[in-house]
């Protein structure tokens, strides 16, 4: 058994990809109010991908 082979280390990683994306626009210069209102969800997807990925295999979570 491989790690992609999990579906949570598969979602935890799309979580991951989406919510490093959702990042990208309040980096920017000349952010607008809506795109650093899109931190919450970026760091709240970060966070469950995150969490998905560490606690997909039996063994513990580092």
């Amino acid at each position: 058994m491989t790690l992609f082979d999990n579906t949570r280390v598969l979602v935890g990683i799309a979580l991951i990809l989406v919510g490093s994306v959702l990042f990208v626009p309040a980096i920017l210069p000349n952010a607008s109010t809506v795109s650093t209102y899109a931190l919450v969800p970026a760091a709240l997807l970060l966070t469950a991908g995150t969490w998905l990925v560490g606690t997909s295999s039996d063994s513990s979570a580092v």
